[in-house]
């Protein structure tokens, strides 16, 4: 795609592209060896899901952590947590992110305005094939994001490499909004835990093709 033909709105500002490690898991590489393999391909920095040491490769992105704490990501919770302890978990924690996830107790972008507006200075990462699964416009929740994961997605298909994302849409309001974070590419083969996926990498790869134009800003 020729950037000088996108609309101003979308050549004004740069947004750095990233993936998140679990597209690589399959690999069965170190987290330096799929932050290297993630630089190979083109991303700028990697979001991880395990702790690890301050050694990696691309040092740059969001990290997640099992249960609330300050700095790092947690998935909602999922059911049988009640709405009044997750809030609790995460009043605990100040300082901490939430995902609001396809299975979590905050489903729904009602569900994620309330539950920010019970946790003050709460910060989110907006998934975009979470939101789109639910039958929803993730570019709905974009003012309330400090880190975005992209996916293509559509109501009941959290993930997959077609679906109701217009991107180009997507990017123009965050560009509205004063978003200046980055952009990571989440697919995963997690079967177990409701997110089955032949070729996570392939399909990163292809949405990458797709959103590179549109991030990289004039």
């Amino acid at each position: 795609m020729d950037r000088s033909s996108l609309p101003s709105e979308l050549r004004d500002r740069r947004y750095p592209l990233g993936v998140v490690d679990v597209v690589f898991e399959h690999l069965g590489l170190s987290h330096a060896g799929i932050a290297t393999h993630a630089a190979a391909l083109g991303f700028e920095y990697l979001d991880v899901t395990v702790p690890i040491d301050d050694a990696l490769c691309l040092p740059i992105g969001e990290r997640f952590s099992k249960i609330p704490r300050a700095g790092f990501t947690t998935g909602a919770p999922r059911p049988p947590t009640t709405w009044e302890e997750a809030v609790a978990s995460y009043r605990a924690a100040p300082g901490a992110w939430l995902e609001p996830t396809y299975y979590g107790i905050v489903r729904g972008v009602e569900a994620v305005r309330q539950f920010v507006a019970e946790v003050p200075g709460l910060r989110i990462s907006l998934d975009t094939g979470h939101v789109a699964g639910w039958g929803e416009d993730p570019a709905d929740l974009v003012d309330l994001a400090d880190h975005v994961q992209l996916k293509q997605a559509s109501r009941g298909i959290p993930q997959a490499r077609t679906g109701d994302i217009d991107f180009r849409q997507f990017l123009r309001r965050l560009r509205a909004v004063g978003y200046q974070g980055g952009c990571s590419i989440e697919y995963c083969d997690r079967p177990a835990r409701g997110y089955p996926l032949d070729d996570p990498i392939g399909h990163a790869l292809d949405l990458a093709e797709q959103v590179r134009p549109l991030l990289a800003g004039g």
